[in-house]
């Protein structure tokens, strides 16, 4: 087994239950670590024997074009969607964080973390 990581991937999104949120928008950064088999890739050095990273990303980037008013909701979204559409990925974990919320005080994240398992 290997994970596959993609780190820190950066959108503009309106997700928040304030107006302002959902007017103006904020910053999020994913990380999606997804245990797959590998070796097979490994040696075929063949595409379709792993995950394709740009097809993930893709995937990612489209759920969250969608707005919501909690993070939970996103990420719970983003991760049944990886599951349902890349078979090859046995477990995975996403990593969620809102930069700098607006709690009323210097927060540098929100952040929720969601995993699931196929084993």
């Amino acid at each position: 087994m290997s994970k596959i990581i993609l780190e820190n991937m950066e959108f503009h999104a309106f997700h928040g239950v304030m107006e302002h949120e959902k007017e103006l928008g904020n910053t999020f950064l994913i990380t999606v670590a997804m245990e797959i088999n590998t070796e097979k890739a490994a040696f075929s050095d063949m595409l379709e024997d792993t995950v394709n990273y740009q097809l993930i990303y893709h995937t990612i980037k489209k759920q969250m074009e969608i707005p919501s008013n909690l993070i939970e909701h996103v990420a719970q979204r983003i991760a049944d969607k990886l599951m349902n559409k890349f078979p090859r990925i046995l477990q995975l974990e996403l990593k969620l964080s809102k930069m700098h919320p607006p709690l009323g005080g210097k927060v540098e994240r929100a952040m929720i973390i969601v995993e699931k398992s196929r084993i």
